[in-house]
């Protein structure tokens, strides 16, 4: 759809014209087919790329579902708060 339906199909390079003798072919023409290449090789890019999106978008939605929640505040260490009962029970 993006070509506008191009098809390169019939492009050929004629190495050896055909041989026909009263009207009859005696020996088919030797060609070298690269249309038919070109077109498989537009619908690989398209698919690639097709895939590729889709790939591109599944490890974006992963990455967000990995992202840890942020932490907690863990508050004062616990030799902040034996340090600060031992001042509490020195002042009594």
């Amino acid at each position: 759809m993006a070509l506008g339906n191009v098809d390169f199909s019939n492009l050929s390079f004629v190495l050896k014209e055909a041989v026909m003798e009263s009207g009859e072919v005696v020996a088919e023409a030797v060609t070298v087919n690269y249309g038919l290449f070109i077109n498989t090789v537009i619908e690989f890019i398209i698919v690639a790329f097709a895939i590729f999106m889709v790939i591109k978008g599944m490890n974006k939605m992963k990455k967000k579902e990995e992202e840890p929640a942020p932490a907690p505040d863990p508050g004062p260490s616990e030799a902040d708060l034996l340090t600060e009962i031992r001042d509490l029970l020195k002042k009594d």
